[in-house]
């Protein structure tokens, strides 16, 4: 009754109502704690007839304010910046959700009981060992994100009822191909280039300079030649690898967890193939006998043009890419770098090369046994990691030390002095146990502890294992970086400084050639000049990993103009490069590809009008904040 009278307390009528209280009230004494008390506003938002109160919106906060803060190091508080991020985010989401919530009551849609419970039993992430629904980790993973049974109930049948709204929205989304045509074509696009490489090796080991001028390099990199800082920590592991002596994993539960993940440890097979779609059988044959004869791509895709027929490269592709049923057979089971005979399909005639092949299946039990069981520990211990996770943070909060732990608990503990890579002062890893996730969050953890710092329980999430794990830990000493003496780190010095020149001279020549391929000298002529050797790179997509394509020419090579050179770095040398070949795509010769395109342009639009008219409706009920509040549950 109090929260309705609350919604209604900015409005004249109620204040007159009240004034008059206090008025009738003021010869006892009273009226102005009245008015305090029931004056007081607690909303932070009202959409329409609805209020956000400030407990509400606090609860919200709290939780993804626990979810964003969840990875940081051990004794780092949130920051006031992003207390104001994730609070205007969790407002603005309640607000959008308070929209359409009655957007949805004017609609009358509605979602059953029987569907929201329905939906939360088919979520693979409540499902136990057995591959059934499991209230145990249904449970378990509520606590983990911080709600509880009633709250996400509420919020999924919330999101059923929108889904069948902002569904139909969606569903009329459409890509025009006027749209589809340009993004296909900058997509599909392949490139080759004419390069050369400058290696830092071609570049002969430079004369050994006098001794001054080795100490000068020492002198002017410092960081480079110091130790690194180092602290001694004490840690306690809380995992399910910690409990797994109380929670046996049996050769039956591996097993079934097999069976139910298989698809997960299953590839499917793929090939590279040059393709060249022909008119006619007569047509085909001849390019089928020209290429067998010894013709290479690239000519190959000039008789293609003179003879009205279209080739295509596809890379890495699985079955189904391959846009004619009759062509993807003939493809796996052509011979690797062998021409085909013409291939009759339902889309016309094809000659095919397969020029790399990649066999697919399906992992044994015995190659995933490990990873099977690790994860099938992470299931079985979500409640006893949860029990024992608030034991331990009880203990830490009334002060136990890290060594005094109860044996009963299962910890795991960890001592030693590392550095923030995490290795020991013998230059080897510090042997910190557990999944990757938990050994960097530990680390990170170790060099944002100040010594003397309490411990605290800190969560990880460890994907790799399943699950989450625990740490916490105390820093007791901090030995602080210092120079090494130059006799010590002599040759480090030399081999840096070497390798300096030899870097000044690659970029020299490098360079050189630059410049006189932007003067319009031929890159032949620029090469002979500079005395490398030019090479054609293969032809290659926009994401496709190719051998011979160096990934730092790649990313730059879409971006240049026909007859535009470039220059870029990579760990060996300097690359100067020019663009060789241009294949503009042809979506008649990739019908898969280009539908595909299609469908995912429309989803993107489909996308973008859901937020379009996720928008309106916020503007259309023009929410009144109330900044006042917001500002005590944000920062308080």
């Amino acid at each position: 009754m109090i929260t309705v009278f609350r919604r209604y307390l900015e409005t004249w009528v109620v204040r007159g109502f009240f004034i008059l209280m206090a008025v009738s009230l003021g010869a006892w004494g009273i009226s102005a704690d009245v008015a305090r008390l029931l004056g007081a506003s607690t909303w932070v938002a009202k959409i329409g007839d609805q209020t956000i109160e400030a407990q509400a919106f606090q609860v919200e906060f709290q939780r993804a304010m626990s979810l964003a803060t969840r990875d940081l190091p051990a004794g780092q508080e949130a920051t006031g910046a992003l207390r104001k991020k994730i609070g205007e985010e969790t407002l603005q989401r309640m607000v959008s959700q308070a929209a359409l919530s009655q957007e949805l009551r004017a609609m009358r849609i509605v979602t059953p009981d029987s569907a929201v419970a329905e939906m939360a039993r088919t979520m693979p992430a409540f499902r136990g060992a057995d591959g059934k629904f499991s209230k145990t980790v249904f449970d378990a993973v509520l606590r983990n994100n911080g709600l509880n049974e009633a709250r996400y109930l509420d919020l999924l049948r919330a999101d059923l009822a929108g889904r069948q709204l902002l569904g139909a929205i969606s569903a009329g989304a459409g890509a025009s191909e006027s749209i589809v045509g340009p993004l296909y074509a900058a997509n599909a696009e392949k490139r080759s280039a004419d390069m050369v490489h400058f290696l830092f090796s071609a570049v002969p080991e430079p004369a050994e300079p006098d001794e001054a001028v080795l100490r000068r390099w020492y002198e002017n990199h410092p960081d480079t030649y110091s130790t690194p800082e180092y602290r001694r920590i004490k840690a306690i592991e809380l995992s399910p690898r910690t409990l797994a002596g109380e929670l046996p994993v049996t050769d039956d539960d591996i097993k079934a967890a097999y069976d139910r993940r298989k698809a997960e440890f299953t590839t499917a097979s793929l090939r590279s193939a040059q393709v060249i779609s022909a008119p006619d059988e007569a047509k085909a044959k001849a390019l089928s006998e020209r290429w067998r004869a010894g013709a290479d791509w690239a000519a190959m895709q000039a008789a293609a043009t003179e003879a009205g027929a279209s080739a295509i490269a596809l890379d890495d592709a699985p079955e189904a890419q391959f846009p004619d049923p009759d062509l993807s057979k003939a493809v796996f089971a052509a011979e690797l770098d062998k021409p085909s005979e013409p291939v009759k399909a339902a889309l016309g005639w094809f000659v095919v090369t397969v020029t790399k092949a990649t066999q697919g299946g399906t992992s044994s039990l015995e190659e995933v046994k490990d990873t099977l069981r690790a994860k099938v520990l992470a299931d079985k211990a979500a409640d006893l990691m949860y029990d024992r996770a608030n034991k331990v943070d009880n203990l830490l909060a009334n002060g136990t030390a890290l060594d005094e732990m109860p044996g009963d608990l299962n910890l795991a503990g960890i001592a030693g002095t590392l550095d923030d890579k995490g290795m020991t002062q013998d230059g080897t890893p510090a042997p910190i146990p557990g999944a990757p996730e938990l050994r960097t969050a530990l680390i990170a953890g170790a060099f944002q502890t100040q010594k003397g710092d309490p411990p605290r329980l800190v969560e990880v999430q460890t994907p790799s294992s399943g699950g989450s794990a625990y740490f916490a830990l105390v820093v007791e000493d901090v030995t602080p970086p210092g120079p090494r003496p130059f006799e010590e780190v002599r040759q480090r010095v030399w081999d840096d400084w070497s390798f300096d020149q030899q870097h000044r001279t690659q970029d020299s020549a490098a360079s050189a050639m630059l410049t006189a391929l932007k003067s319009g000298q031929s890159f032949t002529d620029a090469a002979t000049v500079a005395g490398v050797e030019p090479r054609l790179t293969p032809i290659v997509g926009r994401g496709a990993i190719v051998d011979g394509m160096p990934p730092e020419l790649q990313r730059v090579l879409f971006d240049l103009k026909p007859g535009e050179p470039t220059m870029v770095e990579t760990a060996e040398g300097f690359i100067v490069a020019i663009p060789a070949e241009i294949i503009v795509a042809d979506p008649k010769a990739d019908q898969a590809g280009y539908d595909q395109a299609r469908v995912a342009i429309a989803r993107s639009i489909g996308n973008d009008l859901v937020t379009a008219f996720a928008d309106a409706l916020r503007t259309r009920a023009n929410p009144r904040l109330n900044q006042k509040n917001i500002d005590s549950v944000v920062q308080p």
